[in-house]
């Protein structure tokens, strides 16, 4: 009976440990699963004017759609997150196949950035010196969710106006059928989640409300 005993208290503590990483990944699921809800799928306001329009680097048709909206006067100046070094602005608008004459006067390049968190502190730092205090932010669409994270963070008194950028190949409808972007979609959930910890971690040690 004693056996029987010791045997059966050996099991509660790995049925607990089990139930809690059934839980936990019924918990991730769910979350993906909303994650995935909140990417855009459009452009929601076309309209408003902003202070300056923010390209974050590293996705096909940003940089073209910013050039658009800057051309479309919907800002004053354009800011591209996130540039190489050693590319300058004429080699930007080059690279775009716009034309230089025609933006070169109102676009502004940042080299500092290597990750999303690097480019929301590169353009607050820009938008600051600019006096600027709303911005139209282009990225991709599944980039949006942990850009608009980012963003908030380091500028929680500025108007966004969000500009999704949509590509062929992710395939937002029913992209769970879609290894490519089912693959892209929980890599960008799993980044998501963990800057979201970082930036809750930093509210809880400095006391501040969490988020």
């Amino acid at each position: 009976m004693m056996t029987r005993g010791i045997k059966r208290g050996r099991r509660r503590p790995l049925a607990l440990a089990a139930s809690v990483a059934a839980l936990a990944v019924l918990a991730w699921g769910a979350g993906l699963f909303a994650f995935a809800a909140a990417i855009p799928s459009e452009v929601a306001d076309t309209t408003t004017r902003t202070d300056a329009i923010v390209v974050l680097t590293g996705g096909s048709g940003r940089l073209d759609t910013g050039l658009e909206l800057l051309s479309a006067e919907k800002a004053r100046k354009i800011f591209v997150s996130g540039v190489y070094r050693g590319v300058d602005v004429a080699k930007l608008l080059e690279l775009s196949k716009a034309t230089p004459q025609e933006f070169e006067c109102c676009v502004s390049i940042g080299h500092s950035a290597d990750n999303t968190a690097g480019n929301a502190k590169e353009t607050a730092a820009w938008l600051k010196g600019q006096g600027f205090r709303s911005l139209r932010l282009v990225t991709s669409s599944y980039h949006m969710p942990r850009a608009l994270l980012e963003f908030r963070h380091v500028l929680p008194d500025a108007e966004l106006v969000l500009h999704p950028v949509f590509s062929e190949n992710v395939k937002q409808d029913r992209w769970w059928a879609w290894p490519g972007t089912s693959n892209l979609i929980v890599s960008e959930y799993n980044k998501y989640l963990i800057a979201w910890t970082r930036h809750l971690a930093d509210r809880l040690l400095t006391g501040d409300a969490a988020p």
